[in-house]
């Protein structure tokens, strides 16, 4: 699969909230380093926080742009609340190595009353 096909694939199983569908797109080893968190290693560790994200709060990704270069697949995206972000996902061999996401975290946890922490 190319990187922007990749792309739109994650996008379609986030929006149906299928951690397992979408942990199957990453390698084994894989990282994925929202910013505003620790990176998370392992396809098990990914596949554990998004079914984790997913119970918290009910999340959409509208894309707005999906580009290609090599082999990134670049997404920035909105949602439906008017947060926006964006995506860098390494893809080799047709599956994500690493992917990387830019977000406010403090206006997600505002817009879904969610706590804030206090560090």
């Amino acid at each position: 699969m190319r990187p922007k096909e990749l792309v739109e694939k994650f996008v379609e199983y986030f929006n149906t909230c299928d951690a397992q569908m979408i942990a199957n797109l990453y390698h084994e080893d894989a990282t994925n380093h929202q910013v505003a968190h620790e990176p998370v290693i392992g396809k098990s560790a990914i596949k554990e926080m998004f079914e984790r994200e997913f119970s918290q709060a009910e999340m959409m990704c509208i894309v707005e742009n999906i580009f290609e270069d090599g082999e990134w697949g670049i997404l920035e995206w909105r949602d439906p609340l008017g947060l926006r972000g964006c995506g860098f996902f390494h893809i080799i061999d047709g599956k994500i190595k690493c992917q990387r996401g830019y977000w406010d975290k403090l206006s997600f946890l505002r817009q879904h009353n969610l706590p804030i922490p206090k560090d």
